[in-house]
């Protein structure tokens, strides 16, 4: 499993403020996890007080959009670190119960037929998560419990780096270069604002911030809403 180009460039940039080992130790343990589940197309471990994704995908699965989504409307990731517990999900049933409706849709859209989210922390306290992606409905099966000792053993330390705090990123997400999709975020606006009931200025600024923790870029975020509501590519 390889990180995606926002994670690879975080990696070097921490690596430039003396953090060598991240990056060394996050491949052994994506390694680890792709051997113990070879249907694993994706992860991303979030970090909660430094408001940083990490992601790393085996496939060209869109990872991090999936994580924005739940930023935005709820998700697995998002309730297992809030309750301190496994959550894992098959899409299919997701879609059938209507529960974490966008989030079921967009991941259904870019061919996800399940989840794992596992928090983890240190002294009772919840410090990240992990989220998994797989290419099988079954994929999680069984695995519940080893894939919770392996990521729960892995617990990163505090990342301190001004260059790449949530504001750098959020600023990052607003610049003219990635908003040449313009289009696609005021259809999306538009289409949280009618499904949702909230302002149009809420939705927006929902956007963006969803798009700058999961550290993607808010055009790819808002093009995964539309195709999650309309069925369009």
């Amino acid at each position: 499993m390889e990180p995606i180009p926002e994670t690879d460039e975080a990696l070097s940039e921490l690596e430039r403020f003396g953090d060598s080992d991240l990056r060394g130790d996050l491949a052994e343990v994506a390694a680890t996890a792709k051997e113990k589940i070879p249907t694993l197309v994706g992860l991303s471990l979030t970090l909660v007080a430094e408001q940083l994704v990490l992601t790393y995908v085996a496939t060209g699965l869109e990872v991090a959009v999936m994580d924005a989504v739940q930023y935005i409307d709820g998700g697995p990731c998002v309730e297992a670190v809030a309750d301190d517990e496994i959550v894992g999900t098959a899409v299919e049933d997701l879609l059938d119960e209507g529960r974490w409706q966008l989030f079921a849709q967009a991941t259904a859209a870019a061919g996800v037929r399940s989840t794992l989210s596992i928090p983890f922390g240190e002294e009772g306290i919840v410090t990240g998560g992990v989220n998994l992606y797989g290419g099988h409905a079954s994929s999680f099966q069984g695995q519940e419990s080893e894939l919770a000792r392996l990521f729960g053993g892995w617990a990163p330390g505090v990342v301190s780096n001004a260059d790449l705090s949530f504001s750098t990123r959020l600023e990052a997400v607003r610049s003219p270069e990635r908003l040449k999709g313009q289009a696609y975020v005021d259809q999306a606006v538009g289409l949280l604002v009618s499904s949702r009931g909230i302002e149009a200025s809420v939705a927006e600024e929902r956007l963006y911030l969803a798009a700058a923790q999961a550290g993607t870029s808010v055009v790819a975020l808002a093009r995964a809403i539309v195709s999650a509501f309309t069925g369009e590519a």
